[in-house]
Protein backbone atom coordinates (compact mmCIF):
# COMPACT_ATOMS: atom_id res chain seq x y z
CA UNK A 1 0.00 0.00 0.00
CA UNK A 2 1.84 3.25 -1.04
CA UNK A 3 1.48 6.56 1.09
CA UNK A 4 -1.53 7.73 -1.01
CA UNK A 5 -3.41 4.65 -0.86
CA UNK A 6 -2.94 4.79 3.45
CA UNK A 7 -3.54 8.54 3.83
CA UNK A 8 -6.85 7.88 1.63
CA UNK A 9 -7.79 4.62 3.66
CA UNK A 10 -7.48 6.12 7.28
CA UNK A 11 -8.80 9.59 6.23
CA UNK A 12 -12.25 7.51 4.88
CA UNK A 13 -12.38 5.52 7.90
CA UNK A 14 -12.28 8.22 10.43
CA UNK A 15 -15.08 10.06 8.39
CA UNK A 16 -18.31 9.81 10.45
CA UNK A 17 -20.85 8.37 7.53
CA UNK A 18 -23.82 6.66 9.29
CA UNK A 19 -26.59 4.89 7.46
CA UNK A 20 -29.16 7.75 5.81
CA UNK A 21 -26.00 10.64 6.39
CA UNK A 22 -23.22 8.73 4.03
CA UNK A 23 -22.49 12.53 2.04
CA UNK A 24 -19.42 13.09 3.88
CA UNK A 25 -17.31 9.67 3.50
CA UNK A 26 -19.00 9.67 -0.01
CA UNK A 27 -17.49 12.75 -1.31
CA UNK A 28 -14.02 11.79 -0.04
CA UNK A 29 -14.53 8.49 -1.76
CA UNK A 30 -15.38 10.08 -5.23
CA UNK A 31 -12.28 12.90 -4.75
CA UNK A 32 -10.04 9.65 -4.54
CA UNK A 33 -11.64 7.15 -7.51
CA UNK A 34 -11.92 10.26 -10.11
CA UNK A 35 -8.00 9.98 -10.18
CA UNK A 36 -8.57 6.68 -11.55
CA UNK A 37 -11.89 6.61 -13.28
CA UNK A 38 -13.36 7.71 -16.96
CA UNK A 39 -16.13 9.07 -15.04
CA UNK A 40 -17.59 9.02 -11.37
CA UNK A 41 -21.63 9.70 -11.13
CA UNK A 42 -24.18 9.16 -8.21
CA UNK A 43 -27.89 8.46 -7.73
CA UNK A 44 -30.20 10.87 -5.82
CA UNK A 45 -29.20 9.08 -2.26
CA UNK A 46 -25.52 9.22 -2.42
CA UNK A 47 -24.51 5.77 -4.06
CA UNK A 48 -21.50 6.58 -5.66
CA UNK A 49 -19.74 4.52 -8.55
CA UNK A 50 -16.74 5.15 -10.41
CA UNK A 51 -16.42 3.50 -14.15
CA UNK A 52 -13.47 2.46 -15.72
CA UNK A 53 -14.14 1.93 -19.49
CA UNK A 54 -13.58 -1.72 -21.66
CA UNK A 55 -10.79 -2.18 -24.02
CA UNK A 56 -13.84 -4.82 -26.15
CA UNK A 57 -15.79 -3.14 -28.78
CA UNK A 58 -18.90 -4.04 -26.44
CA UNK A 59 -17.57 -4.94 -23.46
CA UNK A 60 -19.15 -6.86 -20.65
CA UNK A 61 -20.28 -4.51 -17.67
CA UNK A 62 -18.82 -6.09 -14.34
CA UNK A 63 -20.00 -4.28 -10.57
CA UNK A 64 -18.13 -4.17 -7.64
CA UNK A 65 -19.89 -3.32 -4.73
CA UNK A 66 -19.64 -2.39 -1.58
CA UNK A 67 -21.19 -0.11 1.09
CA UNK A 68 -20.48 2.88 2.47
CA UNK A 69 -22.49 3.54 5.67
CA UNK A 70 -22.03 2.97 9.31
CA UNK A 71 -24.21 1.89 12.28
CA UNK A 72 -24.42 4.77 14.55
CA UNK A 73 -27.11 6.12 16.96
CA UNK A 74 -29.94 9.23 16.17
CA UNK A 75 -31.92 11.70 18.90
CA UNK A 76 -35.24 10.20 19.53
CA UNK A 77 -36.02 12.86 22.37
CA UNK A 78 -34.32 16.02 23.91
CA UNK A 79 -35.29 16.01 27.93
CA UNK A 80 -36.09 19.24 29.35
CA UNK A 81 -33.27 18.45 31.69
CA UNK A 82 -31.25 18.66 29.02
CA UNK A 83 -30.38 14.55 28.66
CA UNK A 84 -30.61 13.21 24.90
CA UNK A 85 -32.50 9.85 24.11
CA UNK A 86 -31.10 8.09 21.61
CA UNK A 87 -31.80 5.24 18.84
CA UNK A 88 -29.98 2.95 17.06
CA UNK A 89 -28.89 3.53 13.23
CA UNK A 90 -28.40 -0.50 11.90
CA UNK A 91 -27.14 -3.18 14.75
CA UNK A 92 -25.78 -0.81 17.26
CA UNK A 93 -25.07 -2.85 20.05
CA UNK A 94 -25.91 -1.33 23.79
CA UNK A 95 -24.50 -3.83 25.46
CA UNK A 96 -21.05 -1.79 24.40
CA UNK A 97 -22.46 1.44 24.25
CA UNK A 98 -22.76 2.53 28.49
CA UNK A 99 -19.59 4.86 28.87
CA UNK A 100 -18.76 5.49 25.52
CA UNK A 101 -17.77 8.95 23.88
CA UNK A 102 -19.63 9.67 20.76
CA UNK A 103 -20.17 12.37 18.25
CA UNK A 104 -23.13 13.93 17.69
CA UNK A 105 -23.25 15.52 13.69
CA UNK A 106 -25.70 18.72 14.46
CA UNK A 107 -26.34 22.20 12.51
CA UNK A 108 -23.53 23.87 14.00
CA UNK A 109 -21.25 21.04 13.97
CA UNK A 110 -19.51 18.45 15.73
CA UNK A 111 -20.78 17.80 19.06
CA UNK A 112 -19.06 15.55 21.79
CA UNK A 113 -21.49 13.14 23.94
CA UNK A 114 -20.89 10.87 26.22
CA UNK A 115 -23.08 8.18 26.64
CA UNK A 116 -24.26 7.77 30.20
CA UNK A 117 -23.07 4.86 32.75
CA UNK A 118 -24.08 4.92 36.12
CA UNK A 119 -21.11 3.92 38.69
CA UNK A 120 -20.17 0.59 39.63
CA UNK A 121 -20.76 1.20 43.24
CA UNK A 122 -24.31 2.25 42.31
CA UNK A 123 -25.42 -0.77 40.75
CA UNK A 124 -23.37 -3.45 42.97
CA UNK A 125 -26.83 -4.97 44.26
CA UNK A 126 -28.00 -6.33 40.79
CA UNK A 127 -24.79 -7.09 39.19
CA UNK A 128 -25.88 -11.07 39.49
CA UNK A 129 -28.50 -10.65 37.12
CA UNK A 130 -27.27 -7.70 35.14
CA UNK A 131 -28.61 -7.63 31.51
CA UNK A 132 -27.67 -5.24 28.52
CA UNK A 133 -29.25 -1.83 28.60
CA UNK A 134 -32.57 -1.54 26.00
CA UNK A 135 -31.59 1.35 23.64
CA UNK A 136 -34.50 3.54 24.98
CA UNK A 137 -32.64 2.55 28.52
CA UNK A 138 -29.58 4.83 27.46
CA UNK A 139 -28.78 8.64 27.24
CA UNK A 140 -26.57 11.04 26.06
CA UNK A 141 -24.73 14.08 28.47
CA UNK A 142 -23.80 16.79 25.93
CA UNK A 143 -22.68 18.92 29.11
CA UNK A 144 -25.74 20.47 29.00
CA UNK A 145 -28.07 21.60 32.03
CA UNK A 146 -31.56 22.24 29.46
CA UNK A 147 -33.18 21.55 26.84
CA UNK A 148 -32.68 25.46 25.69
CA UNK A 149 -28.79 24.59 25.90
CA UNK A 150 -29.43 21.48 23.67
CA UNK A 151 -30.30 23.60 20.93
CA UNK A 152 -28.00 26.55 21.55
CA UNK A 153 -25.25 23.60 20.29
CA UNK A 154 -27.03 22.75 17.01
CA UNK A 155 -28.61 19.54 18.71
CA UNK A 156 -32.51 18.73 17.82
CA UNK A 157 -34.32 15.53 17.55
CA UNK A 158 -32.96 13.87 14.00
CA UNK A 159 -29.38 14.47 14.49
CA UNK A 160 -27.12 11.51 14.07
CA UNK A 161 -23.98 10.53 16.09
CA UNK A 162 -21.23 7.46 16.03
CA UNK A 163 -18.67 6.63 17.96
CA UNK A 164 -15.78 8.91 18.81
CA UNK A 165 -13.06 6.12 18.22
CA UNK A 166 -10.96 6.36 15.53
CA UNK A 167 -8.76 3.46 13.31
CA UNK A 168 -5.10 2.93 14.34
CA UNK A 169 -2.76 0.86 13.17
CA UNK A 170 -2.55 -2.42 15.45
CA UNK A 171 0.28 -5.13 16.11
CA UNK A 172 1.97 -6.07 13.61
CA UNK A 173 -0.16 -5.79 10.46
CA UNK A 174 -3.07 -4.61 11.47
CA UNK A 175 -6.34 -1.96 11.70
CA UNK A 176 -8.82 -1.46 14.25
CA UNK A 177 -11.24 0.73 14.82
CA UNK A 178 -14.81 1.84 14.14
CA UNK A 179 -16.60 1.61 10.50
CA UNK A 180 -14.21 -0.57 9.32
CA UNK A 181 -17.36 -2.64 8.61
CA UNK A 182 -17.39 -1.78 5.60
CA UNK A 183 -15.25 1.04 4.83
CA UNK A 184 -12.69 -1.03 4.00
CA UNK A 185 -14.73 -2.67 1.26
CA UNK A 186 -14.95 1.39 -0.23
CA UNK A 187 -11.30 1.17 -0.05
CA UNK A 188 -10.45 -2.10 -1.53
CA UNK A 189 -12.88 -1.36 -4.70
CA UNK A 190 -11.27 1.98 -5.16
CA UNK A 191 -7.96 0.11 -5.18
CA UNK A 192 -8.78 -1.92 -7.76
CA UNK A 193 -10.22 0.89 -9.77
CA UNK A 194 -6.71 2.41 -9.00
CA UNK A 195 -4.52 -0.54 -10.38
CA UNK A 196 -6.21 -1.62 -13.43
CA UNK A 197 -5.91 2.09 -14.50
CA UNK A 198 -2.24 1.49 -13.83
CA UNK A 199 -1.59 -1.84 -14.99
CA UNK A 200 -0.26 -2.58 -18.67
CA UNK A 201 -2.77 -4.58 -19.75
CA UNK A 202 -6.73 -2.93 -19.23
CA UNK A 203 -9.61 -5.04 -18.68
CA UNK A 204 -11.94 -5.72 -21.70
CA UNK A 205 -14.74 -5.48 -19.44
CA UNK A 206 -16.03 -2.03 -18.21
CA UNK A 207 -15.67 -1.99 -14.70
CA UNK A 208 -17.98 -0.29 -12.41
CA UNK A 209 -17.35 0.17 -8.49
CA UNK A 210 -20.29 0.81 -6.53
CA UNK A 211 -19.87 2.50 -3.06
CA UNK A 212 -23.59 1.98 -2.28
CA UNK A 213 -25.62 3.92 0.85
CA UNK A 214 -28.17 2.33 3.53
CA UNK A 215 -26.50 -1.57 3.44
CA UNK A 216 -27.13 -1.65 7.34
CA UNK A 217 -30.91 -1.17 7.09
CA UNK A 218 -31.61 -3.14 4.63
CA UNK A 219 -29.37 -2.65 1.19
CA UNK A 220 -31.55 -0.12 -0.51
CA UNK A 221 -28.60 1.70 -2.05
CA UNK A 222 -27.25 -1.38 -3.54
CA UNK A 223 -31.05 -2.75 -4.72
CA UNK A 224 -31.16 0.47 -7.02
CA UNK A 225 -27.39 1.08 -8.52
CA UNK A 226 -28.32 -2.66 -9.82
CA UNK A 227 -31.59 -1.66 -11.48
CA UNK A 228 -29.77 1.03 -12.72
CA UNK A 229 -26.75 0.03 -14.07
CA UNK A 230 -27.92 -3.48 -15.62
CA UNK A 231 -24.39 -5.07 -15.24
CA UNK A 232 -24.01 -8.40 -16.30
CA UNK A 233 -21.97 -10.07 -13.24
CA UNK A 234 -21.40 -8.33 -9.71
CA UNK A 235 -19.13 -9.16 -6.93
CA UNK A 236 -20.14 -8.24 -3.76
CA UNK A 237 -17.48 -7.43 -0.96
CA UNK A 238 -18.52 -6.95 2.53
CA UNK A 239 -16.79 -8.15 6.25
CA UNK A 240 -17.64 -11.26 7.83
CA UNK A 241 -16.89 -12.93 10.93
CA UNK A 242 -13.39 -14.38 11.86
CA UNK A 243 -14.39 -16.96 14.70
CA UNK A 244 -11.29 -17.96 15.97
CA UNK A 245 -11.50 -16.09 18.94
CA UNK A 246 -12.19 -17.50 21.94
CA UNK A 247 -16.46 -18.28 22.95
CA UNK A 248 -17.40 -18.43 19.15
CA UNK A 249 -18.61 -22.09 18.35
CA UNK A 250 -17.29 -23.22 14.92
CA UNK A 251 -19.81 -25.82 14.27
CA UNK A 252 -22.68 -22.96 14.45
CA UNK A 253 -20.75 -20.07 12.86
CA UNK A 254 -18.64 -21.44 10.42
CA UNK A 255 -14.68 -21.28 10.47
CA UNK A 256 -12.85 -18.12 9.39
CA UNK A 257 -9.54 -16.39 10.51
CA UNK A 258 -8.32 -13.40 10.70
CA UNK A 259 -5.20 -13.44 8.26
CA UNK A 260 -6.75 -16.55 6.39
CA UNK A 261 -7.39 -14.89 3.14
CA UNK A 262 -10.33 -13.84 1.14
CA UNK A 263 -13.90 -16.19 2.46
CA UNK A 264 -15.97 -17.16 -0.51
CA UNK A 265 -19.71 -17.72 0.43
CA UNK A 266 -21.96 -20.57 -1.47
CA UNK A 267 -25.24 -20.96 -1.85
CA UNK A 268 -28.34 -19.30 -1.92
CA UNK A 269 -27.67 -15.48 -4.09
CA UNK A 270 -24.35 -16.78 -5.30
CA UNK A 271 -23.97 -18.01 -8.43
CA UNK A 272 -21.66 -21.38 -9.16
CA UNK A 273 -20.22 -20.09 -12.09
CA UNK A 274 -19.37 -16.60 -10.68
CA UNK A 275 -17.45 -18.84 -7.51
CA UNK A 276 -16.18 -21.06 -10.09
CA UNK A 277 -14.37 -18.18 -11.62
CA UNK A 278 -13.09 -16.61 -8.44
CA UNK A 279 -12.30 -19.91 -7.45
CA UNK A 280 -10.23 -20.25 -10.27
CA UNK A 281 -8.42 -16.70 -10.37
CA UNK A 282 -7.50 -17.28 -6.73
CA UNK A 283 -5.78 -20.58 -7.62
CA UNK A 284 -4.50 -18.87 -10.36
CA UNK A 285 -2.62 -15.99 -8.34
CA UNK A 286 -1.84 -18.44 -5.28
CA UNK A 287 -4.23 -16.21 -3.07
CA UNK A 288 -5.48 -18.50 -0.33
CA UNK A 289 -8.89 -18.80 -0.12
CA UNK A 290 -11.79 -19.44 3.02
CA UNK A 291 -15.32 -20.83 2.88
CA UNK A 292 -18.62 -20.19 4.35
CA UNK A 293 -22.07 -21.38 3.50
CA UNK A 294 -25.78 -19.43 3.10
CA UNK A 295 -28.83 -21.71 3.79
CA UNK A 296 -30.92 -18.63 3.37
CA UNK A 297 -29.78 -15.55 2.91
CA UNK A 298 -25.67 -13.72 3.11
CA UNK A 299 -26.94 -10.98 5.18
CA UNK A 300 -25.33 -8.95 2.44
CA UNK A 301 -25.71 -6.16 -0.28
CA UNK A 302 -25.81 -9.55 -2.35
CA UNK A 303 -29.05 -10.54 -1.44
CA UNK A 304 -30.72 -7.22 -2.95
CA UNK A 305 -28.78 -7.45 -6.52
CA UNK A 306 -28.95 -10.62 -7.69
CA UNK A 307 -32.90 -10.57 -8.33
CA UNK A 308 -32.90 -7.44 -10.05
CA UNK A 309 -34.57 -7.01 -13.27
CA UNK A 310 -34.05 -10.52 -14.75
CA UNK A 311 -30.92 -11.43 -12.65
CA UNK A 312 -27.47 -10.76 -12.17
CA UNK A 313 -25.27 -13.56 -12.08
CA UNK A 314 -23.77 -12.64 -8.78
CA UNK A 315 -20.85 -13.65 -5.89
CA UNK A 316 -20.04 -12.37 -1.68
CA UNK A 317 -16.73 -12.36 -1.31
CA UNK A 318 -15.92 -11.18 2.48
CA UNK A 319 -12.54 -9.78 4.59
CA UNK A 320 -12.07 -11.50 7.66
CA UNK A 321 -13.54 -9.10 10.33
CA UNK A 322 -12.83 -9.43 14.44
CA UNK A 323 -15.54 -7.69 16.94
CA UNK A 324 -17.92 -6.31 14.25
CA UNK A 325 -20.50 -3.90 15.29
CA UNK A 326 -18.02 -2.33 18.26
CA UNK A 327 -14.89 0.59 18.26
CA UNK A 328 -12.61 -2.08 18.15
CA UNK A 329 -13.28 -4.21 14.76
CA UNK A 330 -10.06 -5.14 14.10
CA UNK A 331 -8.64 -6.44 9.97
CA UNK A 332 -5.29 -7.70 9.01
CA UNK A 333 -3.84 -5.61 6.22
CA UNK A 334 -2.55 -8.97 4.43
CA UNK A 335 -6.44 -10.05 4.17
CA UNK A 336 -7.15 -6.52 2.45
CA UNK A 337 -4.49 -7.03 -0.49
CA UNK A 338 -5.08 -10.37 -1.11
CA UNK A 339 -8.69 -9.31 -1.18
CA UNK A 340 -7.50 -6.60 -3.81
CA UNK A 341 -5.89 -9.12 -6.05
CA UNK A 342 -8.55 -11.23 -6.38
CA UNK A 343 -10.96 -8.99 -7.32
CA UNK A 344 -8.51 -6.99 -9.71
CA UNK A 345 -7.75 -11.16 -11.13
CA UNK A 346 -11.42 -11.39 -11.28
CA UNK A 347 -11.92 -7.83 -13.30
CA UNK A 348 -8.96 -9.32 -15.89
CA UNK A 349 -9.98 -12.65 -16.74
CA UNK A 350 -13.40 -11.41 -18.32
CA UNK A 351 -13.68 -11.95 -22.00
CA UNK A 352 -15.98 -10.23 -24.53
CA UNK A 353 -17.78 -13.46 -24.68
CA UNK A 354 -18.00 -14.25 -20.75
CA UNK A 355 -21.77 -15.07 -20.16
CA UNK A 356 -22.79 -16.27 -16.77
CA UNK A 357 -26.13 -17.54 -17.13
CA UNK A 358 -27.02 -21.28 -16.35
CA UNK A 359 -27.20 -23.08 -19.57
CA UNK A 360 -29.71 -26.25 -19.49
Amino acid sequence: MDTAARTFLFDLLNTPSPTGFELPGQRKWATYARRFADRVENDAYGTAWATLDGTAKKPRRVMLEAHADEIGFIVKHITKEGWLRIDRIGGSDTATARGRRIDLLGDKGTVAGIIGNTAIHLRKDSLGDEKAPKIHELYVDVGASTAKEVAALGLRVGHPAVYHDAAEPFGKNRIVGRALDNRLGGFIIAEVLARLSRAKKKPRATLIAVNAVMEEIGGHGAKMAAHRLRPDVCVVLDVTHATETPGIDAAQHGEVKLGGGPSITHGTCNHPAVISRLLGCAAKADIPIQHESSSRYSGTDTDVIFDSRDGIPSALVSLPLRYMHSVVEMADLADVEKVIALLTAFVLSLGDDDDFSVKL
